[in-house]
């Protein structure tokens, strides 16, 4: 998840994205966008944005300002 530090959207995706009741384990890397340049000139105004992967594969964002949970499931559900 990429975030910033005082960010309300940041803390409320991330507390939702915690009480989701998942059964398949997945860890939580929170990154915060304005230690990278690069990061804020990507993802600046969309903070805070979930990106996921699995199996190694690339990351593809999922949502952005709200948990969409609905995609979370979907995504984690994929085999």
């Amino acid at each position: 998840m990429y975030s910033r530090t005082y960010c309300h959207l940041c803390d409320d995706m991330l507390a939702a994205l915690r009480a989701l009741e998942i059964v398949e384990p997945m860890s939580i890397a929170v990154i915060d966008v304005d230690a990278d340049e690069a990061l804020v000139a990507k993802y600046d105004e969309l903070v805070p944005v979930l990106l996921a992967s699995k199996d190694e594969q690339a990351a593809q964002q999922l949502c952005h300002y709200f948990l969409d949970e609905a995609a979370v499931r979907t995504f984690v559900a994929r085999v």
